[in-house]
């Protein structure tokens, strides 16, 4: 079989004003096709608005460049077949069943009221089976663990057949195990489909870990950009997110971001108070 082919995102200049608030000013990164580009930032730093204007959802200033095509100039099915979205928490009907779910992403290869055909089915147990969720295809989605709903809603993700995946916090409602299953499959798929990943991630060193290139937000700017072992710094890491940290390199030579306590517990760092008070 011949090997996919892999699309590159840049991102240029992008800005986003909701309800009148300036939310992302002057955005600029880029994610080489078949690479793994994770955004991290404090709350509010505009990770999730950027990784929704990527995908269209947002109105912004600036381009969106998915290979060699302006993501703007798209028409919607378009954008939909090359690109797939999993929100941070999407909406899963209770009463549909993982294959009636996942069926769902061929809708962007659909006709107008036309119904799945037999390739649209083929396509939807393919990516059941490479996420593993084939085996409860029948099972209605509120019977599903929480690794389980994350694997299903990548499984109708991949039945689209994007060039792009765009994760806003895959894991952040799983436990350890289940992120580290997610975490691993999202690389396979990458390594072995070529596709190209965009994420944003909360935990540091999981970003490190997984991502090729970290871009690091804060207040809707880019503070830096590159490598995890350039971005992932202690005067960084300290200035942005007001954390005492230490970043040690892993086993595998990846940053690890551990924090440092306080001295003296909470007082040291809550705003007006007095180390001299008691607890």
């Amino acid at each position: 079989m011949a090997a996919a082919p892999v699309t590159d995102v840049r991102v240029a200049d992008v800005s986003v004003t909701l309800d009148r608030v300036p939310v992302l000013d002057a955005v600029s990164c880029a994610v080489s096709g078949g690479g793994w580009l994770a955004l991290i930032g404090p709350n509010g730093a505009g990770k999730t608005t950027l990784i929704r204007a990527m995908a269209g959802l947002v109105p912004y200033a600036g381009t969106v460049s998915v290979g060699a095509a302006e993501a703007r100039a798209m028409r919607p099915r378009e954008r939909a077949r090359l690109l797939a979205y999993v929100p941070q928490e999407p909406v899963l009907p209770p009463d549909l069943t993982v294959g009636q779910y996942v069926l769902l992403g061929r809708t962007p290869h659909l006709g107008y009221l036309a119904a799945p055909g037999g390739h649209d089915r083929r396509r939807a147990l393919a990516a059941m089976e490479r996420v593993d969720v084939a085996r409860f295809a029948a099972r209605r989605l509120a019977r599903l663990s929480g690794g389980e709903r994350q694997r299903v809603v990548i499984a109708r993700a991949l039945a689209g057949d994007p060039r792009v995946l765009l994760l806003d916090e895959p894991t952040s409602m799983l436990d350890v195990g289940h992120e580290q299953q997610v975490l691993e499959l999202v690389d396979v798929l990458r390594r072995e489909a070529g596709l190209t990943v965009v994420s944003t991630l909360h935990d540091l060193t999981v970003a490190g870990q997984y991502a090729d290139q970290l871009v690091l937000l804060d207040d809707g700017r880019v503070v830096a950009s590159g490598s995890p072992a350039a971005v992932l710094t202690e005067p960084l890491i300290e200035s942005v997110y007001a954390a005492r940290v230490r970043v040690m390199p892993g086993d595998d030579g990846h940053p690890v971001v551990a924090p440092v306590r306080h001295q003296g517990g909470a007082a040291g760092i809550l705003p007006g108070a007095s180390p001299g008070l008691p607890g």
